[in-house]
């Protein structure tokens, strides 16, 4: 490591230096605030830590990491039952059930550091990589042996910052695509972007609202978000669990504890029929980009109501009215983000076993860890 560069490892935000949230400025991801949410409800298979990086004692960087313990899980997603989800989960069990990552599991993109201008990124990502044995230092002394240490999610053009001696050993690869939906400057209203689609998705759209016609959307408060958290956790479980693949479940106050800490920069919207809750989205308020987050649904109401497909298009419309440059709709559900205008935007990380022999057969091992999947790109607009 360059002398002049150190880090500090922190557990709590009550540690963190006070000038943190003066390199938090390309994401909310990594400010004090969002650190305070995670602190206080984070997934209960999940510990994360802050790293601050120095630079002459001048904090020059910050990044967050997440260990996660997969052993503490029922359930990696049980959609798919089949023999290759009994060999994932038998490796998950024995090779790779304790996993440390520097970046962020719950959400999709570059959440997981930020550099002042005045770093030499090849050298803070050297440094980073220092912390991460440090933090796998930290575990194994606390009986927890780290078997895969990951960096994710970076586009195209971040990669080559790691393209120095510390990853040569590290299996670059990359998953399901970042789904980003971007706002036409020309757009000043939903009817403008529904006049931009061609006639086959002018025609979905309009199935899609009469389907909903009795369904009432409410912007909840907090006092909602408490007074409905079981419905909200049942519906979140119930979409949670149908995912091809989990590794964390998020606990029951997660909202409750994002609404408190983050106010009007976190929106929740219930979907109400005869005033029953029957589905809530989440959005967060990321400078000018909008974040898509956990949502959750009754399923036979969903098909019928064509729900997931409205809550896209409500998203689509909030987004433009407020004056949002792009949405980050993140990964699963590809076809269908794509079918309201979404593009895929390809994403890679970094991953190494602390077994020798098993990370030369990482690239084969990976195909078991992240199931694949097949869909087909869709172009709305005319």
């Amino acid at each position: 490591m360059n002398p002049s560069y150190s880090y500090k490892i922190y557990s709590s935000t009550d540690e963190l230096p006070v000038n943190w949230d003066d390199l938090a400025t390309s994401t909310i991801f990594l400010s004090k605030k969002y650190l305070q949410v995670l602190e206080k409800s984070s997934p209960e298979n999940m510990i994360c830590h802050f790293i601050g990086i120095f630079k002459n004692d001048l904090l020059v960087g910050i990044a967050v990491s997440q260990f996660l313990d997969l052993n503490k899980l029922e359930s990696f997603g049980e959609r798919d039952k089949c023999i290759k989800t009994a060999l994932r989960n038998f490796a998950f069990k024995n090779f790779c059930s304790n996993v440390l990552l520097i970046g962020n599991n719950m959400l999709t993109g570059q959440n997981a550091f930020a550099f002042s201008e005045k770093i030499d990124e090849k050298q803070a990502i050297k440094t980073l990589k220092i912390a991460s044995s440090a933090l796998k230092k930290i575990f194994e002394t606390k009986g927890k042996k780290i078997h895969i240490t990951s960096f994710k999610d970076f586009n195209q053009a971040e990669l080559k910052n790691f393209d120095i001696s510390e990853f040569k050993n590290n299996y670059q690869f990359s998953t399901q695509p970042n789904m980003v939906f971007t706002i036409d400057k020309a757009w000043k209203s939903e009817q403008d972007y529904i006049n931009s689609l061609s006639k086959k998705y002018k025609d979905q759209y309009k199935r899609a609202r009469k389907k909903a016609d009795l369904i009432e959307k409410r912007k909840m408060n907090l006092e909602d978000i408490i007074a409905y958290e079981e419905t909200i956790y049942d519906l979140y479980i119930h979409v949670a669990k149908n995912a091809p693949f989990n590794t964390f479940f998020l606990p029951k106050n997660h909202f409750r504890t994002f609404k408190e800490i983050f106010k009007d920069k976190f929106l929740f919207y219930g979907y109400f029929i005869d005033e029953k809750l029957i589905g809530f989205n989440t959005l967060i308020k990321n400078g000018d980009v909008m974040d898509t987050y956990f949502l959750g649904y009754d399923e036979s109401i969903q098909r019928e109501k064509m729900l997931y497909l409205n809550m896209l298009y409500d998203m689509i419309a909030y987004s433009i009215n407020k004056g949002f440059k792009e949405i980050i709709f993140a990964r699963t559900a590809l076809e269908i983000k794509s079918s309201v205008g979404a593009k895929p935007v390809k994403m890679y990380g970094f991953i190494a076993h602390s077994n020798p022999i098993i990370n030369s057969q990482i690239s084969k091992i990976f195909r078991y860890l992240e199931p694949e999947t097949i869909w087909q790109e869709r172009n709305p607009f005319k």
